[in-house]
Order: structure tokens, then sequence, then C-alpha cells
């Protein structure tokens, strides 16, 4: 089984809740760790220890040599109930903070209104409670006593995943749409520069204040070009 196959194998099994509790920004990227880095498979809290024997199965069928009787890393947190979000409509401010924090767009609303939480889609990642900065936000448990995989199903995890990687591609394309907006700004502003100077009408002064914008239009450009140039490597 290649590096790949084995990654492709680990992210399978785990819980798509993307809360980065285990260390790394996302779930693939724990799996990618535990597949080339040697990362211990009891890092994911919402996968808990049903999370660990299915990891530890996939890691020990590629050879790998685990240490006995592996219990979840404290520092990532502890198994719990599956919880989630819940704003408080008298408190919220619409300040789009927690819309921004979400990895799966579970959260709608607009700025300066009142946001809402879409439980189905909520995975109860915490990530929405600490930038809002006046505290409306609450996790509240929804499976009673069951915890880890007990309160998860793979289609959720499977929707998740989706709506996570969706999100991912949703601002890729913004940014690079906000990058061409920029870059089309820019350069109709240089052209205009270029204009005025060649009508030779200018001052000293005024060819030299518009080389030094020509400078600072033509490094906008190119770091919308080197923007662009990356997202089109992805």
């Amino acid at each position: 089984m290649n590096s790949v196959e084995l990654c492709n194998q680990l992210d399978d099994v785990l819980p798509q809740t993307q809360c980065t509790k285990c260390g790394y920004p996302d779930c693939r990227s724990y799996a990618a760790a535990m597949a080339d880095e040697g990362a211990l498979p009891n890092r994911c809290p919402p996968g808990g220890a049903e999370g660990i024997k299915r990891l530890s199965s996939i890691l020990m069928m590629s050879g790998r040599q685990l240490p006995p009787h592996l219990q979840l890393e404290p520092e990532c947190g502890i198994e719990r109930p599956r919880p989630v979000a819940l704003i408080d409509p008298k408190t919220c401010i619409g300040c789009t903070l927690c819309i921004q924090a979400c990895p799966v767009d579970a959260i709608v609303g607009a700025s300066k209104q009142m946001h809402v939480v879409l439980t189905d889609w909520c995975t109860g990642c915490d990530l929405c409670v600490p930038p809002c900065p006046v505290d409306c936000i609450s996790m509240v448990s929804v499976t009673e006593s069951r915890t880890g995989w007990d309160a998860w199903t793979a289609e959720q995890a499977d929707l998740s995943r989706v709506r996570y990687h969706g999100r991912e591609d949703r601002l890729e394309r913004e940014e690079r749409d906000n990058n061409l907006r920029l870059s089309k700004k820019a350069e109709a502003k240089l052209k205009a520069l270029n204009e005025a100077t060649a009508s030779g009408s200018q001052s000293v002064e005024q060819a030299q204040e518009s080389e030094r914008k020509r400078a600072i239009i033509a490094a906008a450009i190119e770091r919308a070009k080197l923007a662009a140039d990356k997202n089109n490597t992805k």
C-alpha cells in the first residue's frame, strides 16, 4: 500500500468534523500525518476510542508498529456526546465572525443580522465559539450519553467532507475572482497613468509622483498574478 492509498483509508475512517483538535488544520492533514510522519492515531476526540481502534487497525495492516493500549491524547480534548452550536438571537450582533470560522458552512446570516446554525450540518467542532465577541454561542449536546462514533455516522461524516471541500473550493474561487478584479482595476489605473505621462504636460515633481504610483501599481499587479498562479496550481 502506497502513502496516498494509506492516507485515503485513514481519512475515510475519520469523522470529518474538521475541528482541528488533533493539532492539524483538517482531517485530511491528520490522515496524511499518520500516513507519512508517524503521527499516532489517538488525537481525534470526535472519533473517540472507537476511532483509535479503526485507525490503529489500518496502520497495523500497513506494517506500522504502535504502542499498546493507546488512549486519547489528553492535550487534544476528551471524548464526549456530540454537540451542536446554538446562537442566542437576543445577543447576536451579526458580526459574521462565526460564519467565517465554520468549516462546513453550517451557519447562515448576513452582516448586522442574526445568524442561525443549520444543526443538521453542524459538526460540533467548537470553532465558531472563540471568535464570537459577545459570547452568544453555546454548544448543546444532542446525543445524550452516546459519544465518539456512537454519536456520529458514516453518512454524516461523508456529508461533512463534501461540505468542507465545497467551502474550500468556494473560498478559492472567491479569492481568485477578487484577485482578478483587483488586477483589472490596477491595470486600468496604470493605463491612465501612462496616458497622463505620455501627454508631456507633467512637471518634474508630477513625473516623479507618477513613477512612484506606477511602481506601486506594477507591484500590485504582480501580487495578483502570483496569487492567481498559486490557485491554478492547486
